[in-house]
């Protein structure tokens, strides 16, 4: 039986690193796994789009693709913007079968990641209690987004940091340098800044930005191409193969 194919949905930018990161992390979920079909597509500013790489797989014959946003939470893009790109998907390609994976986020595999970051950035095990962090996340207008951030800021303060701060670079509240300032206030000796952004762009930047502003001692990377975001992406591919599955079943 044919595996489905495996779109990746990413949201685009005028800034060329955001593309280049995201081939670079479609790269390596083909390296791990010879045979599947790893297809991207964008919402807007990069080509390919969504709509023209599943007019093309249409063409070609394929008869089921797994669409997998590459978002970290379920906000805008991915209860409206995507569903209804999709939508539309099926009504002009009825041969073709169209399946919404979730989205990446939680996920202790992002976390993992984070912790790459902050290890690659400089940050010891020894440096940990003495540490303040702030989680920067690109920000959305989407309470249930926020409410996911702050969650995970709350489980982050369990693995030993001595204070997890959530921060947003855009649509809500604090933003990096006053969660910087706030960490430095309560008493932390360093304060690291980890984003929480797979790809960089202007959000990213805003980010950086702040943390360089208020003095932060550590700036990790974005999420980027990391091994442990590769494996969370087939991760997402195949519980939706599952879910699909059982679906077709019932």
């Amino acid at each position: 039986m044919t595996r489905p194919v495996l779109l990746v949905i990413a949201h685009g930018s005028r800034d060329p690193r955001h593309a280049a990161t995201v081939h670079a992390l479609t790269e390596r979920v083909r390296a791990a796994r010879p045979g599947l079909r790893v297809e991207t597509g964008f919402l807007e500013f990069n080509a390919p789009s969504v709509p023209r790489v599943l007019e093309r797989l249409h063409a070609e014959g394929a008869g089921e693709v797994i669409a997998l946003p590459l978002l970290l939470t379920r906000a805008f893009h991915a209860k409206t913007d995507i569903p209804s790109v999709l939508r539309e998907a099926r009504a002009r390609l009825p041969r073709l079968r169209i399946h919404q994976a979730a989205v990446l986020g939680p996920s202790p595999l992002l976390n993992a990641t984070l912790g790459r970051r902050l290890r690659e950035a400089g940050v010891r095990p020894g440096d940990i209690p003495r540490t303040g962090l702030v989680l920067a996340s690109a920000g959305s207008s989407d309470p249930e987004a926020i409410a996911v951030i702050a969650e995970i800021a709350r489980e982050l303060r369990h693995t030993g940091w001595c204070a997890v701060r959530p921060a947003f670079a855009s649509a809500a509240l604090p933003r990096t340098e006053d969660a910087v300032r706030a960490l430095r206030a309560e008493g932390a000796d360093r304060v690291a800044v980890a984003p929480y952004v797979i790809a960089p762009g202007w959000l990213p930047d805003r980010i950086a930005a702040g943390a360089k502003a208020a003095g932060a001692d550590v700036l990790a990377d974005v999420l980027g191409p990391a091994p442990e975001l590769a494996r969370l992406l087939l991760d997402r591919y195949d519980e939706a193969r599952v879910t699909v599955g059982a679906s077709l079943s019932a």
